[in-house]
C-alpha cells in the first residue's frame, strides 16, 4: 500500500528556508511591489484586451493548448485562477511601466555609451612567459611566423588550438580593462604587444572592430540594462521589513 505524505504550508516554508532561496524570493517580492507601487503612482492602467493578450502568450509559452492543459498546469504549480490573473496583471503592468519610464531613454543612452557596446573579433594565446610572448610578438610582426603558428604550438586546449585561438566577437564588458583599452584602440588587423594580467601574458590578434548598431537586439539589451539600474535605485530606497508571522486577516 503506497505511503501517504501530507505537505503543509509550514513544510513548504521550511523547504524554502533549507534551499537557501529566501534572498532570491525576497528580491522578487520587492521587485514586484516596487513595480506595482510605481505604476500606481504613474497612473498606469491596464485594459482587458491587454490582459487577454498576455494570458494567451503565457499559455502559448507553456504549451497550454486547452482548458484541461491550463487547469493541470495550475494544479501542478499550486496556483489558483486568481493567482494566474495576478501573474498576467503583473506581466502587463511591468511592461507598461518600463516602457513608460524608459522608452525615450534608449537612443540617448546608446549614443552616450555606444563604445561600451562595440565588439571586437579577436584571436588569443595566453602564455606563462613574458619574454617568450615578446619574442613571438616580434616574430609575428616581422613575418617570421603567423599567429596561427603560435596558437597551434602554444595553446594547450585542443578545441581552442584547432580554432587558432579564435575567441569570436567579444564586448568591452567581457574583457579586463587593460586588455579592453588595447583592443579598442587597435587598427585591425593588428597583433597587440603582449599584455600581462593575473591570468598570464596575453598575445592578441585583433581582426576586426565592430561598431554597434541600434538594432532590436541591442535595444532590448539597453532596455534591460536601464531597467536593472532603475530597479537597483528603487530598492536602495526601500525600507525592508520581513515578517514570517501569519496574517490574522487571512486566517
Amino acid at each position: 500500500m503506497p505511503q501517504t505524505i501530507i505537505i503543509t504550508k509550514e513544510d513548504i516554508l521550511s523547504q524554502v528556508k533549507l534551499s537557501c532561496k529566501i534572498p532570491e524570493i525576497i528580491e522578487q517580492i520587492v521587485s514586484r511591489k516596487v513595480i506595482l507601487s510605481a505604476a500606481e503612482q504613474a497612473g498606469i492602467k491596464v485594459e482587458t484586451e491587454e490582459l487577454q493578450k498576455a494570458a494567451d502568450q503565457i499559455r502559448l509559452v507553456n504549451k497550454l493548448n486547452s482548458a484541461d492543459d491550463t487547469w493541470e498546469w495550475l494544479k501542478k504549480h499550486g496556483i489558483s485562477l486568481d493567482d494566474f490573473e495576478d501573474i498576467v496583471y503583473s506581466t502587463v503592468i511591468s511592461g507598461k511601466l518600463t516602457n513608460n519610464l524608459l522608452a525615450n531613454k534608449i537612443e540617448p543612452y546608446f549614443f552616450e555609451n555606444q563604445l561600451n557596446y562595440a565588439g571586437a573579433v579577436i584571436y588569443e594565446v595566453v602564455l606563462d612567459d613574458e619574454d617568450l610572448a615578446l619574442e613571438l610578438f616580434y616574430s609575428i610582426r616581422e613575418g617570421e611566423m603567423s599567429f596561427y603558428d603560435v596558437a597551434h604550438k602554444y595553446i594547450q586546449d585542443t578545441e581552442l588550438r584547432r580554432k587558432g585561438g579564435y575567441r569570436g566577437t567579444v564586448s568591452r564588458q567581457e574583457l579586463k580593462a587593460e586588455i579592453s583599452a588595447a583592443i579598442f584602440t587597435a587598427t585591425p588587423p593588428q597583433v597587440l604587444k603582449p599584455i600581462l594580467t593575473s591570468k598570464g601574458v596575453h598575445l592578441i590578434l585583433v581582426e576586426e572592430i565592430i561598431k554597434p548598431q541600434l538594432d532590436e537586439k541591442l535595444r532590448f539589451k539597453i532596455f534591460a540594462d536601464l531597467f536593472t539600474e532603475w530597479m537597483r535605485q528603487q530598492v536602495e530606497e526601500v525600507e525592508l521589513v520581513i515578517s514570517l508571522e501569519s496574517n490574522p486577516a487571512s486566517d
